[in-house]
């Protein structure tokens, strides 16, 4: 009889419009993949851009929060897996499958680290460096309560990995480092520094450190334009909003293009990626897209961290204050023809290596998939801070739901 995993999605993936959407994309292919029966759930609704031709793998379910009917249908379908798509679909719906399946596995793909996202970007908005993010909030708090509640959680960047062990202390034993399954073959020829133009930025626009980037952008356009006057900067991104294509001006070479339905083409023709990113966390797929299409890159600390260190970036990782130096690094790169063509090769080098990484990780995945189900209850009996967090009198969100269920009658 085929196992199910039940994957209850905070959205329906969209594998084009974010880098989020096509690691979801890439956990059902691998599941599939092992023969799973594959069933999606999800409270959201349908959206513009869903993974029609990738969701004809799963079995659909939509579902409702704070409700009984989420039990008696997880009770019928039985999963030996469910994964829960961020932390927050992990409070909403862990307890009940706790109650009703309580020898399923319970899988958290993080994505990224929204807390550490969120506190960055706190510390942005008091006027300071993200370093100075207060790591130990309320936020936090609930973030890694999900993650030591779940029996497995996927960590996408190995600085949240080390985030995780060294200042919050969660056992290795619930954590797997599983970089962003994005995929990053190449074509066998790309175009070259002669016939690449302008640069390129990409980013789903809901996503906030990909708008305030952009606004960065808006800042920074104006000396770099000064500097390469034929130069334009393309933006990609879904679900631009009105403020967004306000600040398109073709004649300043300003180009808000929004939706784009294959970004790699887009990216091949560009000659600069620019990512001035002042917070965020998890792996950024703009930049993966980047070096896979060969494109050298200036970025942040932020929009490196996990991939590559500075000094093997392939561009250039300057901070933004001061904004001289980043439009310094982009110019410089942008003209240099032999600087572009080393960046480029880098980028290449770190492709393959990071591709190597993914498929390392697939293979440790599914291994300590096995070993956890084997025997759950001794792979369990070893968390102490696993039963702790389950305990009763720790269970606010599960009391939380059934308060809003009861008040909803």
């Amino acid at each position: 009889m085929t196992e199910k995993v039940l994957i209850i999605g905070a959205v329906w993936p969209e594998s084009k419009s974010s880098a989020a959407g096509q690691n979801m994309a890439a956990l059902i292919k691998l599941f599939a993949a092992r023969d799973f029966g594959i069933h999606f759930a999800s409270a959201a609704a349908e959206s513009l851009h869903r993974d029609n031709d990738l969701l004809l793998a799963c079995t659909l379910h939509t579902i409702s929060l704070n409700d009984a009917s989420f039990d008696t249908f997880i009770a019928k379908l039985n999963p030996a897996i469910v994964i829960f798509d961020r932390f927050m679909t992990e409070e909403q719906f862990s307890a009940r499958v706790k109650q009703h399946c309580p020898d399923a596995l319970h899988m958290l793909n993080t994505e990224d680290l929204h807390s550490l996202r969120h506190a960055r970007h706190e510390a942005v908005k008091q006027g300071g460096p993200p370093n100075d993010a207060k790591l130990n909030n309320a936020f936090s708090q609930r973030e890694i309560a999900a993650i030591l509640r779940s029996d497995i959680s996927l960590i996408i960047s190995s600085a949240e990995y080390r985030l995780l062990t060294d200042y919050y202390r969660v056992p290795d034993k619930q954590l797997q480092l599983f970089p962003l399954q994005q995929p990053l073959t190449s074509p066998p020829e790309l175009p070259d520094y002669p016939t690449r133009q302008h640069f390129i930025t990409v980013g789903n626009f809901r996503h906030a450190p990909n708008w305030d980037a952009v606004l960065q952008l808006k800042q920074l356009w104006p000396a770099i334009r000064a500097r390469l006057p034929d130069a334009e900067l393309h933006i990609y991104g879904a679900y631009p909003p009105k403020k967004a294509t306000q600040l398109h001006n073709a004649k300043q070479g300003f180009v808000v293009k929004g939706w784009v339905n294959d970004i790699g083409k887009a990216m091949a023709s560009a000659r600069v990626c620019l990512a001035p990113l002042r917070f965020g966390a998890g792996i950024k797929g703009k930049l993966l897209t980047a070096m896979q299409y060969a494109t050298p890159s200036v970025t942040t600390e932020v929009g490196a961290e996990g991939i590559a260190s500075a000094g093997e970036w392939p561009g250039k990782v300057v901070s933004l204050t001061p904004p001289a130096a980043y439009i310094d690094a982009a110019c410089q790169l942008y003209r240099e023809e032999a600087q572009w063509q080393q960046a480029s090769q880098q980028a290449k080098t770190i492709t393959a290596a990071y591709q190597n990484a993914q498929h390392q990780a697939q293979a440790a995945l599914f291994e300590k998939i096995a070993v956890a189900r084997n025997d759950l209850p001794a792979f369990r009996q070893s968390l102490f801070l696993h039963s702790l967090i389950w305990h009763h009198s720790l269970r606010a969100s599960q009391f939380m739901s059934q308060w809003i269920e009861a008040k909803n009658r």
